[in-house]
């Protein structure tokens, strides 16, 4: 069977994830503290018809010939640049002006976000809608005894990530600090479901402090991250990933030609 046939059906499959990473940005465009992904094609092994030469006293050096095999999806790159703002009025609702991550625990397990929607439970946690809980700057789910029972009327979140609770008396009383979590490579997060992320070994460990350390950014209150998704870029890579699709189709529908012509030479 022709090469092209094999070559054109990776070109398929690879303009077929690239139309998938797409259209998973374009379903997350209004979703909170949601990077979108792009997606990166390799080309796999080259055949070799010749190998190159060397050059000589009498004759010039030579080439290598070699016809490419296709491509391959290698993967997708996060855009971790940040989001557009949208105020909400909650004070409970943070928003990281910076490259840090809320840490939070969810059923045992540490996870990391840029989803800022964080609402008080009735065992003062601050969650996510998913129930993940947020952590504190020393990498402890925070707890607060006081704004559930009555002890404090109203509460405030500064830039510094110090959670403020002021009592009837109009005395305040800073009772936690919001934690903030830095990577060496925040490329190499997993996935884990629910605009959350997983540390693994490309990502490096976590490091867990309080906000204005380093690039962890600083905190807004009443606010959220919007998604980054940029939706004519997006509706632009629709178009990219259709053209491409068809012009591989048509590479092999013209292979089937040749093979067609091949065969009534036979008749």
């Amino acid at each position: 069977m022709l090469r092209s046939l094999f070559t054109a059906i990776s070109g398929l499959s690879a303009h077929q994830k690239m139309l998938d990473v797409t259209a998973n940005n374009i379903a997350n465009v209004n979703t909170t503290g949601f990077k979108s992904s792009s997606a990166i094609f390799e080309d796999t092994l080259s055949q070799t018809l010749t190998g190159g030469g060397g050059s000589s006293a009498t004759s010039g050096g030579t080439n290598p010939s070699q016809i490419g095999l296709g491509v391959k999806f290698a993967g997708e790159a996060t855009n971790f640049t940040q989001g557009s703002y949208q105020t909400t009025g909650v004070p409970s609702n943070m928003l990281i002006n910076g490259d840090g991550f809320f840490a939070v625990q969810k059923n045992g397990q540490q996870q990391f976000s840029r989803a800022g929607g964080f609402t008080l439970d009735d065992a003062g946690h601050l969650v996510l809608p998913d129930g993940a809980e947020l952590e504190d700057a020393n990498g402890a789910v925070i707890s607060l005894p006081g704004l559930v029972d009555g002890t404090y009327s109203s509460y405030s979140i500064d830039q510094n990530g110090n959670i403020n609770a002021v009592d009837s008396t109009g005395t305040t009383t800073t009772l936690a600090q919001v934690g903030l979590a830095t990577f060496a490579n925040p490329g190499g997060l997993s996935k884990a479901g629910d605009t959350s992320y997983l540390a693994t070994t490309a990502s490096g460990a976590p490091t867990i402090a309080a906000p204005n350390t380093g690039s962890a950014g600083s905190i807004t209150s009443g606010y959220v991250e919007m998604s980054n998704v940029d939706l004519a870029q997006e509706l632009t890579n629709l178009i990219i990933a259709q053209r491409g699709y068809q012009a591989n189709g048509k590479v092999i529908t013209t292979s089937d030609e040749v093979l067609q012509t091949l065969v009534n030479l036979k008749q």
